[in-house]
């Protein structure tokens, strides 16, 4: 999974010198799952840059600014569920990727605590999916990194979210409708796990993380035999907006308007995360 110069990705255009900058960190990637959210997160960019792709995991590249110096950013859809982060990640790791935040959407596991606008703050994540299996034993932990999550910590209390932010545990699943929303012929079993997680003070459901969380400690292992510093380190996150409640059976989704607002304070809160981690990085730097 090592950076390779001449490597073309199948599923994004893009190069090497494209993730390149802030001083051989690379850029910061922002993950959505659909490209409609990273297209709306690439309006806060300057020097925007688009490059596209028939698969529509289209590139988004430019900056934004932190104590009026540029920070090098991109955007980039994930796609849903785990094997598409797979793919994704993995062309970004080849092609330099060494920051990654995840924003996505989640159901609320916690209804009288993680409410419908809230967000959450991934800590680490169930794995009850399949792809991680493939790449690590199941007792395996996938955590954030403890950087990502200082970072987020932060920036809710600077932009004043920190009352609708929630730290801890979250639930990453293969299916959507069967696990979280009991269809099919597993109803009860699914609807059983759902219960334990919830009694074990899980705080969402969503579909990513674990993928980005596995694949991210792989790689940073990988690179840290390399050498030493900030630019050998790979550091991930992931920042979830509630726009369901599951438990809320005959009406579990959140209305057009809550989602947008919690939307906006994700995308917010993000763009806010990278800022501190650019400066945390650039401090780092500095004492090589």
């Amino acid at each position: 999974m090592i950076k390779n110069n001449e490597y073309k990705p199948y599923h994004l255009n893009a190069s090497a010198d494209d993730l390149a900058g802030n001083n051989g960190i690379g850029r910061y990637i922002l993950l959505p799952g659909s490209d409609g959210r990273a297209k709306e997160i690439s309006k806060q960019f300057d020097q925007l840059t688009i490059k596209s792709h028939d698969r529509g995991h289209n590139l988004y590249l430019g900056t934004i600014v932190h104590k009026k110096k540029p920070i090098a950013v991109a955007a980039v859809s994930s796609g849903m569920g785990c094997p598409s982060m797979e793919i994704i990640l993995h062309e970004l790791f080849h092609l330099g990727g060494k920051r990654f935040l995840r924003l996505g959407t989640a159901g609320s596991l916690q209804p009288n605590l993680v409410k419908l606008g809230d967000l959450v703050n991934a800590q680490a994540a169930v794995r009850d999916e399949d792809t991680t299996d493939d790449y690590v034993p199941a007792g395996f932990p996938a955590n954030a990194s403890p950087e990502c999550i200082t970072a987020i910590l932060e920036a809710a209390k600077l932009l004043g979210l920190a009352g609708y932010l929630h730290t801890g545990l979250v639930h990453c699943k293969s299916s959507f409708y069967a696990r979280e929303f009991g269809e099919g012929p597993k109803n009860q079993i699914n609807k059983n796990y759902i219960n334990l997680l919830t009694k074990c003070g899980v705080l969402a459901s969503e579909m990513e993380t674990s993928a980005l969380f596995i694949l991210s400690q792989l790689y940073n292992y990988q690179l840290m035999q390399k050498g030493n510093g900030p630019a050998f380190r790979v550091l991930c996150g992931a920042i979830l907006s509630i726009v369901a409640d599951p438990a809320h059976s005959t009406d579990p989704f959140a209305t057009a308007a809550q989602s947008a607002k919690t939307i906006t304070n994700m995308t917010n809160l993000a763009l806010e995360t990278i800022r501190l981690l650019a400066e945390m990085d650039e401090n780092n730097l500095s004492t090589l």
